[in-house]
């Protein structure tokens, strides 16, 4: 059977639905924004932390009050490492994006780090790494969340002992998504 020609408006059509992919560059462009924010707040709250832990051993506090700083400013660092890696996740949300909807990107050709980094084939392949930035980034906030907790009873250790196994299997899942996506 002999197929006709496409029609003028239906090639027009086909010609603007094709191009209508490049309105992914704002979510592409937004997305870049927001990691370099998120870079910039935790870079002043890092730059914060370590000027209070500079200036902590010379608190001179009783030793209640040193644990209670201590855990402060760990729980601090954790915020922060959080933030930092929400910024990795905008970072390569927005390469991603790029790449599949956009173009390749030309400086990234041959690199290395390219590589290990924008294995980024579908949308699919970008969903399993984001996936493993978000598990990472829960574990961060479950242990800052447990570094404020009162353990009054037994049962509360048990509790974490569980949140953490349950973390840690979940961190495995999302690594053997990560490492070998398409292949579940």
């Amino acid at each position: 059977m002999n197929e006709l020609p496409p029609s003028r408006a239906e090639r027009l059509f086909e010609s603007a639905l094709w191009n209508g992919r490049f309105v992914i560059i704002l979510a592409v462009i937004g997305s870049a924004a927001m990691a370099l924010a998120a870079l910039v707040v935790a870079s002043v709250d890092s730059v914060h932390i370590v000027m209070r832990a500079v200036v902590y051993p010379g608190h001179g506090l009783d030793q209640a009050a040193r644990e209670a700083s201590r855990s402060e400013i760990l729980s601090e660092i954790i915020k922060a490492l959080d933030i930092y890696l929400v910024a990795a996740m905008m970072g390569i949300f927005a390469l991603g994006l790029y790449e599949l909807f956009i173009s390749k990107i030309n400086p990234a050709e041959g690199s290395e780090l390219a590589e290990r980094m924008l294995l980024i084939r579908s949308l699919d392949d970008l969903k399993h790494r984001l996936a493993g930035l978000v598990v990472l980034i829960l574990v961060t906030t479950f242990f800052q969340v447990a570094l404020k907790l009162e353990y009054k009873k037994p049962i509360d250790l048990l509790f974490l002992g569980v949140g953490i196994a349950l973390l840690a299997a979940a961190a495995l899942v999302s690594r053997r998504n990560v490492a070998a996506p398409g292949r579940q």
